[in-house]
């Protein structure tokens, strides 16, 4: 397969998130925002076919559903029903794999969804809530994509409110271990991260053309794992290009990076 040599970042995301999913086998992924989806859907066509995949209601499909707006005589590729009570069945057996944009992340992982300074009670923002997070962080595994990576994201400190657990044994639930948690990989316009570093340290394991890790680190609020040799993460290929331009007629990926600038800095 070709190397492409004209592609945005949010294609090169797009391509490094789906390898998120690799390894995953038979399992429901759930890609929440545009450059997830795509990953998510990505994965399925190509190097994982086992993977599943809802409508977002209640079948699953054989083929994923394309962003947008479809023409009247689209008919989605239904292969059978997955209402909630089966859903949570794949949740609590660990056989989903969520990839999601939190606000905030900690140097433990835990994440923030919810709210964003002064009490819980009275923040300063409020956002959308922790959902079903604290459960599925504990019950399967997870990634993150962060379009923007700051230290507004990477905060120094604790999140603001802890939506979701990370490596942090003070907030353990009672009967699970740091074994239980399973933060797989953190997309950012930067670079591609997983918490394996000592002591589930935040580690670079790739950086976009033309980023280095010093830029990384001067983005990130707490100290980084930065191995040396650091691969540079893979563009894109022609294949790919073509599967997620067709997986996005509309073109909503121009939009999830601010200015969509190219892969290629």
């Amino acid at each position: 397969m070709t190397a492409a040599t004209d592609y945005t970042l949010a294609e090169l995301c797009i391509v490094a998130a789906a390898e998120a999913f690799r390894d995953d086998g038979e399992k429901l992924a759930t890609g929440i925002g545009v450059v997830p989806r795509l990953a998510a859907s990505l994965a399925m066509k190509t190097f994982n076919p086992d993977l599943m995949m809802t409508d977002s209601e209640a079948f699953m499909l054989s083929e994923p559903n394309p962003l947008g707006k479809r023409p009247d005589d689209f008919v989605q590729a239904n292969e059978s029903w997955m209402g909630f009570s089966r859903i949570f069945d794949n949740v609590w057996s660990r056989k989903r794999h969520a990839m999601l944009g939190p606000t905030q992340i900690d140097r433990f992982g835990q994440s923030n969804t919810s709210a964003l300074g002064g009490s819980y009670q009275q923040p300063k923002v409020m956002m959308l809530g922790a959902r079903g997070f604290p459960g599925n962080s504990i019950s399967h595994r997870n990634s993150f994509f962060v379009p923007a990576h700051n230290t507004r994201v990477f905060i120094d400190g604790e999140c603001d409110y802890v939506s979701s657990i990370g490596y942090n044994p003070a907030r353990l639930p009672k009967g699970h271990s740091l074994d239980d948690v399973d933060i797989h990989r953190v997309i950012t316009d930067l670079c591609v991260m997983d918490f394996g570093g000592p002591d589930h340290q935040l580690r670079i394991l790739s950086l976009h053309p033309g980023v280095s890790a010093d830029q990384v680190r001067e983005n990130t609020g707490f100290e980084l794992c930065i191995p040396e040799g650091i691969p540079v993460t893979p563009a894109p290929t022609e294949e790919q290009l073509q599967i997620i331009a067709g997986l996005d007629p509309h073109n909503q990926r121009a939009y999830q990076i601010k200015d969509n600038p190219p892969g290629v800095r």
